[in-house]
């Protein structure tokens, strides 16, 4: 059997980053397993920016910064093994898995658990009705549309305000979907402010808090949905309901930690979230195998779940040489403001503190704990910009991740998509970074490509 001193299940942010604390750490061979065909776990599908501001300092696409980390894990020497679906684990820490080259196993000297979270589905809420096409969850079609080049429908309601729901809003309204409504059962959007600013009123979509769906229409495909309000203590209001014609529901209603494989392997998981249970060193219950990021427990931002990685993929090299464990970094939160936007408030997005600023009225900001912010809240009063994040595709039919080098007006955002909808990639070979087309909206700005290919 062979034997590995480090095996890491899960190739996403903390699987990447844990490999390269292994091996920073000492250990010797250090092995990632990943079920994908490339690693980086969900960053491959978010194409939209707003990664990075807390490891890279800079504002990173989703593929970005599955790169800078897939190449930090491969610098520091780690071996990464893709299209390898872990099927087993044991508590002695033997890793079964199913490759394109056969059955494989090994004992590892300690193993890291980075295998995620997944998405709640229609079947965890409980929604009655019919069972017709047309129903997903948000990063299901976002995988759909940004992988794969699919749309997913014309007429969309989306339940749910987590961020990628948010953010799907925003996509399929660029790919010339109507976005009807986000509906959210709580009193306040569970997403980040400046999503809900800048993925539902930057589009004029209505939000309607306390409200659920309720019913669901449609035998092939889905045909509408019926959303009802509810009272203080989440039940439906008698009367409330009204229908919406739609061909498409997107849920965007939770996630929940990834840990069939710790369970095998005996760790104990909390009741309540599914999360591996860890003591300060990122240990699981069971001796040798850690667990970190979001199958231990939902974090918001992939740089926080990259330095539980690098932690736990240390102290997995520390525990096969028998030395002493570091304890975990503080457990971290995003500071960035959660809700609704303020009125008269703008939430800075140029750095991880999220400040909220508020014009004064007299020329005067406040809010900001640097001079960026009141820089960012008065463009946004006079004229706000966005990165406008896409895919191009190319005459060989490959699928590029693209984003303009700067903002371009926000008013012209739609306009630049039906621009960006006759363009192709051009042929050969590209790398992030890559200028895609030159200043194709004649507003100075270029396209970039911002993934592999």
């Amino acid at each position: 059997m062979k034997q590995v001193d480090v095996i890491i299940i899960g190739g996403g942010p903390g699987g990447l980053a844990a490999a390269a604390g292994a091996r920073q750490a000492g250990a010797d061979s250090v092995l990632v397993l990943e079920r994908e065909d490339k690693s980086g776990g969900i960053l491959n599908q978010c194409i939209h920016d707003g990664f990075g501001l807390v490891r890279y300092k800079s504002m990173l696409t989703g593929p970005e910064y599955a790169r800078k980390a897939r190449q930090e894990a491969l610098d520091a020497g780690a071996q990464i093994l893709t299209r390898a679906m872990v099927t087993g684990l044991t508590r002695d820490r033997v890793v079964t898995a199913v490759t394109r080259q056969g059955l494989f196993r090994a004992r590892a000297g300690a193993v890291v658990l980075a295998t995620g979270c997944r998405e709640r589905t229609r079947g965890a809420i409980a929604i009655p009705g019919s069972r017709p096409a047309g129903i997903y969850t948000a990063g299901t079609a976002q995988n759909l549309m940004n992988t794969k080049n699919l749309m997913v429908g014309k007429r969309v309601v989306i339940l749910g305000t987590g961020d990628i729901g948010l953010i799907m809003a925003r996509r399929l309204t660029l790919e010339g979907a109507q976005v009807l409504c986000a509906a959210e059962m709580n009193p306040v959007p569970s997403g980040l402010e400046r999503n809900v600013s800048q993925c539902l009123y930057d589009f004029g979509i209505p939000l309607y808090l306390r409200h659920t769906v309720t019913n669901i229409f449609g035998r092939k495909r889905l045909e509408g949905v019926e959303l009802s309000q509810l009272d203080e203590n989440g039940r439906p209001i008698p009367g409330s309901q009204k229908q919406i014609p739609c061909d498409t529901l997107l849920l965007s209603v939770g996630l929940i930690p990834e840990n069939e494989v710790a369970s095998q392997a005996g760790a104990a998981l909390d009741p309540r979230t599914n999360g591996a249970v860890t003591d300060e060193y990122l240990q699981t219950s069971v001796p040798g195998i850690f667990s970190c990021g979001n199958s231990r427990r939902v974090l918001d931002l992939a740089d926080f779940v990259t330095l539980q990685g690098l932690a736990a993929g240390g102290n997995a090299a520390r525990f096969i040489r028998g030395e002493a464990l570091d304890p975990m970094p503080p457990e971290t939160s995003n500071a960035m403001a959660k809700g609704l936007p303020q009125p008269g408030a703008v939430t800075c997005i140029l750095c991880p503190n999220g400040c909220r600023v508020t014009d004064k009225g007299d020329g005067t900001y406040e809010g900001n704990r640097c001079p960026k912010g009141e820089d960012y809240a008065r463009q946004e009063a006079v004229a706000p910009k966005r990165v406008l994040t896409t895919t191009l595709k190319g005459r060989d039919g490959r699928l590029v991740p693209v984003k303009t080098a700067a903002g371009v007006p926000k008013e012209q955002l739609l306009s630049c998509m039906k621009t960006l909808r006759h363009l192709q990639v051009p042929e050969g070979t590209l790398v992030p970074g890559d200028v895609a087309a030159v200043n194709p909206f004649g507003l100075g700005v270029d396209l970039v490509v911002s993934g592999e290919v």
